[in-house]
């Protein structure tokens, strides 16, 4: 199989764990067959740098004739500036929006070796594994008007919390079809008891629980979840958000596993269904840390477990999605570590060194 894949290498440390995102794709091609062909563009700060705009329409074109897209995150205090009419985040918005890609995909799982990085005790971390879909394309990040202005009394800003009724449609489905790939337990989280677009989002996903009887429904409001997240995070199996809602509550779910370098995420843009694929962007949750940035120091694991949806999701590629996941637990369960995760009596690797020892476990 020939697949074609854009690289966004983004900020910061981003090129750095994107690179070694790169070598597992290599490897995986010559052990199962398959020839990656890469194409890289610019994105975010560096972009603005060189090209005066955070994503060019000519690296958007790219990303739309590939396959998939494996991206690093983007900003950082060079671009910092509230008052900058370019920010760097701009080119999320765009990529997402000029690739329809609406559904994103937050895998949230402790691994038992790890539970000794997590502030949280280690009875409340046992059996978590859960993933948050988070609506992308929709609500604050998007909604119409968008502004700020001086008046005789002083700044205003104004943004509006939209969604239609196809928007929210879509969203719940791929919750909906996410739990009956799992253990049938949908999680809904809104905040109805105040935002109109929360009731319009719980009363659909009330009536599409019919369509599907095998799974067991909850609401929750967004203040509650976040609360049960460190309380009892054990008991969810798939969390379904708007986008806002989900883009916190995955940074606070980041506390469960020690780390944001351990979390990876899929941005879809179609249903994730058994036999089906969907063309997506993979990237870590984590920022650019700019400062540590350089140092060779970053996890890329939170990368390679990217890759490892993309192989799922995007090609269909489950035995080497599971192959990536394996070599990923072997490297954690010898003992090797990051800064990031690091404990004691464990071995600390450099970012290449921790990309290495997953190409060997491969």
């Amino acid at each position: 199989m020939k697949i074609e894949l854009a690289v966004l290498g983004g900020d910061g440390i981003g090129p750095e764990v994107v690179a070694e995102g790169v070598k597992v794709l290599e490897v995986v091609g010559k052990r199962y067959g398959h020839q990656f062909a890469f194409k890289y563009a610019d994105f975010g700060g560096i972009s603005i740098d060189r090209h005066g705009e955070a994503l060019t329409d000519a690296a958007l074109e790219m990303c739309r004739g590939c396959g998939a897209v494996l991206m690093g995150a983007v900003g950082g205090p060079k671009w910092d500036d509230p008052r900058a009419p370019v920010r760097p985040e701009q080119g999320l918005l765009k990529i997402r929006k000029g690739l329809g890609l609406f559904a994103n995909l937050r895998p949230v799982k402790v691994f038992p070796m790890l539970m000794g990085a997590s502030p949280l005790k280690r009875e409340l971390l046992e059996g978590v594994d859960f993933v948050v879909v988070r609506e992308l394309t929709g609500g604050l990040y998007f909604g119409k008007p968008k502004r700020r202005w001086q008046t005789r009394s002083g700044w205003r800003g104004v943004d509006t919390l939209f969604y239609t009724e196809q928007e929210i449609e879509r969203i719940l489905r791929v919750g909906f079809e996410l739990a009956q790939q799992r253990r049938r337990k949908l999680t809904s989280v809104d905040k109805a008891n105040i935002l109109e677009t929360s009731r319009l989002w719980r009363q659909m996903a009330t009536d599409m629980a019919a369509q599907y009887p095998d799974v067991e429904l909850r609401h929750i409001l967004v203040d509650a979840c976040a609360m049960r997240l460190v309380q009892r995070p054990a008991e969810f199996d798939v969390i379904v958000t708007e986008n806002m809602f989900g883009d916190i509550l995955t940074d606070e779910a980041a506390v469960l596993t020690g780390s944001m370098g351990m979390l990876p995420s899929a941005s879809l843009a179609g249903v994730p269904r058994p036999g089906q694929t969907a063309f997506g962007l993979y990237e870590p949750i984590h920022g650019t840390a700019p400062d540590i940035a350089g140092q060779g120091i970053a996890n890329p694991l939170a990368t390679l477990l990217s890759v490892a949806m993309m192989l799922r999701h995007s090609f269909g590629l489950e035995a080497e999605a599971r192959a990536v996941e394996a070599a990923v637990l072997k490297v954690l369960e010898a003992g090797y570590r990051t800064r990031d995760i690091m404990e004691p009596r464990k071995e600390e690797l450099s970012t290449v060194e921790m990309g290495r020892r997953v190409v060997e476990g491969l």
